[in-house]
């Protein structure tokens, strides 16, 4: 049984059997009775015994009956009988029927007549297409055609299509030209390593003379000889489609989408598609499923001999598709991805509005499946002193001016701790010049007078470890508060205790620019992505001023290379070592602002090459190179979005719109 009819099991009786049915009688004594017979054994699937109770030819009226069972790929066909009006020897019954058309389809209900005389056999139904249901005339059969929207299109903050067409081969049939449909579309279904279930199922029901799609592929996974031998197949015929299927940018983010029956769809989402709808299996395309590709509107319609329609006798209207407008911008997208090209290894940015946390990039060097700008999790090394100097400096343990001996190497609480090149600074530097050099042994010695619960606390407002989410796998990274002096020196200087991701981190230096920490945004204006999503909050703006002041001063000192454009750089740059899927790895930070635009660059390199370049510095300045000339002050002139500074508390997202059609998974962890 196709799973197609899994979904009612139908009691043949119902509705039908109130009343003793004589049996075993070649003659019917009353309309009622008549007709009650005929229901049944036509519900019953005994289309000859059915035919027996009316004047037809019975191998005819059987071959109707089953048709109409077949046209319509029926999963489940109910009766109750209606009132019936007597003349003589004439009478008119009327009865109503439940046609389930599977599943992903409607039952569809009508009410329908059929005359009866009296003879020599007693009451008979006089046969005409027309007991099958009203409208249909001689010649006609009944079929099910689906009229499926385009998919709609993913955009990003200005319009542009974020997903590029995409030559297919779209295999199907024409269900006319079929010489034995059930053997060709198992053929069908074997040559191209696909379920033929699904796929007999649309051919079944579809009007027989139109090109019924079943399964996509593109053009380059389709070679000559695969193409001959399908066509080969009476009836199958392919055509070449444009459909926008790639993501032009921001894959992971966009997400795959796939013809259903392409790549086991059927058992990797769910809902009920049929074959040659076209599904999102990952990334937005996936939860945004079912505005992007709407619903098909439903008909069961008529046709003539030709297989030309004659007439509509059911409609059920789907819902029509819709875009996405995402918060990206493909031209920092493409600045991004340029930028990256740079790195020896893999490396991750995001880039983001200060004023609302919306995402204007996320780019990675991993592939279209490599989502680790917003999940991968890695130590912050001196990255993490925005927020560790945040809490120093709102509680008041230590001033800009105050001074700490930058060593190349010291020990706090049984950990040592050493500076990323093995080099401190001469003197006894103040803790903006310790903050500039990203002195990590001056970080470790200042948590003897800043609490655990402080590091902790100004972890919690920059974002780290929150329970904000988005509509595809995000991580807020992580923070353990520490139970001794080492513990806390390690969180201080962001060794340990802390783990961080891209996303995380331009948020961090968004909330350094703006004053504001907002909770990250992808889909902008929509309520469909209004999850938990966290709240905006202030923080506190002495401390930040200095912390703004210090980051302006680093990049003057260790990432001139990279202050390019018409504002200044702010930033921090950090050098860490940690393991990466199972290797050592050298780990390096750039994370800053440039007037709204706040972004965070992660580079890995070989541990033995790490001190030959600060190649997430050379990165960050090809970035903003990268960018088009003035778009930072382009990007200032735009008004502030919902949520801006200006709006205090607010949630991360705000808007009208549909629901999302997937819940986003849970993601995060070491990369």
């Amino acid at each position: 049984m196709s799973p197609r009819h899994l979904r009612r099991l139908l009691a043949a009786g119902t509705g039908l059997a109130v009343a003793a049915v004589v049996s075993g009688c070649t003659t019917q004594p009353s309309p009622e009775v008549a007709v009650r017979n005929f229901l049944l054994k036509w519900q019953d699937g005994d289309y000859s015994a059915a035919a027996a109770y009316t004047d037809g030819d019975t191998e005819k009226v059987a071959g109707a009956l089953e048709d109409t069972r077949r046209q319509l790929d029926l999963a489940g066909l109910r009766f109750s009988l209606g009132p019936i009006t007597q003349d003589g020897t004439f009478a008119e019954a009327e009865f109503e029927a439940q046609a389930d058309l599977g599943i992903g389809d409607p039952v569809w209900k009508y009410t329908g007549s059929m005359p009866l005389k009296e003879g020599p056999r007693g009451w008979v139904i006089q046969w005409a297409p027309s007991v099958i249901h009203p409208d249909l005339g001689e010649d006609e059969r009944i079929a099910v055609s689906y009229d499926v929207p385009d998919r709609g299109e993913i955009l990003d903050r200005n319009a542009e299509p974020l997903v590029g067409t995409t030559e297919v081969t779209a295999f199907g049939v024409v269900p006319a030209g079929m010489e034995d449909m059930d053997r060709g579309m198992a053929e069908l279904a074997e040559l191209l390593g696909e379920d033929a279930g699904p796929l007999l199922d649309r051919v079944r029901s579809a009007p027989p003379e139109e090109f019924q799609p079943l399964v996509l592929m593109r053009v380059g996974e389709v070679g000559d000889e695969l193409r001959d031998r399908a066509t080969s197949i009476p009836g199958v015929e392919t055509e070449q489609l444009d459909m926008r299927l790639r993501p032009r940018t921001a894959a992971p983010i966009v997400g795959e989408v796939a013809g259903t029956a392409e790549h086991n769809v059927s058992s990797r989402v769910a809902g009920t598609y049929q074959a040659g709808d076209t599904v999102g299996l990952t990334g937005l395309q996936n939860v945004f499923q079912q505005r992007l590709a709407g619903t098909a509107t439903t008909k069961v319609v008529t046709l003539d001999g030709a297989g030309g329609k004659t007439g509509v006798l059911h409609s059920w209207p789907g819902l029509q598709s819709g875009s996405l407008k995402t918060s990206l911008d493909v031209r920092v997208q493409e600045a991004g991805a340029a930028a990256l090209e740079t790195l020896p290894e893999r490396g991750y940015l995001v880039a983001l509005d200060a004023r609302s946390g919306e995402v204007l990039a996320s780019v990675g060097t991993g592939g279209n499946d490599d989502d680790g700008a917003f999940t991968a999790e890695y130590r912050p090394g001196g990255a993490f002193s925005i927020v560790s100097y945040t809490a120093a400096l709102q509680g008041g343990a230590y001033s800009p001016g105050d001074t700490m001996a930058c060593d190349n190497q010291t020990a706090v609480g049984g950990r040592t701790f050493t500076t990323p090149n093995n080099t401190g600074l001469s003197g006894t530097p103040d803790l903006a010049t310790n903050f500039s050099y990203s002195c990590t042994t001056a970080f470790a010695q200042m948590s003897k007078k800043v609490s655990g619960e402080a590091i902790a606390s100004a972890a919690r407002d920059f974002g780290i470890g929150g329970d904000w989410r988005l509509s595809v796998p995000a991580s807020s990274g992580g923070f353990n508060p520490p139970d001794s002096a080492g513990e806390a020196a390690a969180a201080m200087a962001g060794t340990d205790q802390v783990e961080v991701t891209p996303l995380s981190m331009a948020l961090v230096a968004g909330a350094v620019s703006n004053g504001t920490w907002h909770p990250p945004q992808l889909v902008s204006g929509d309520e469909a992505a209004n999850l938990h999503n966290g709240s905006s909050h202030r923080l506190d703006p002495e401390a930040v001023g200095h912390v703004q002041e210090m980051m302006r001063s680093a990049v003057e000192a260790s990432a001139a290379d990279a202050d390019v454009g018409t504002e200044p750089l702010h930033g921090q740059v950090a050098n860490t070592t940690q393991q990466v899927r199972g290797d050592e790895t050298a780990v390096q930070w750039f994370v800053g602002y440039q007037g709204d635009l706040a972004f965070a660059l992660v580079a890995e390199v070989h541990p033995s090459i790490q001190l030959w370049d600060q190649y997430a510095v050379s990165a960050a300045g090809s970035f903003l190179q990268q960018l088009p000339y003035g778009y930072v002050d382009e990007l200032a002139e735009q008004s502030a979005p919902v949520g801006g500074a200006e709006d205090g508390d607010q949630s991360g997202q705000a808007g009208g719109g549909a629901e999302p059609s997937a819940t986003p998974p849970e993601a995060g962890g070491a990369p």
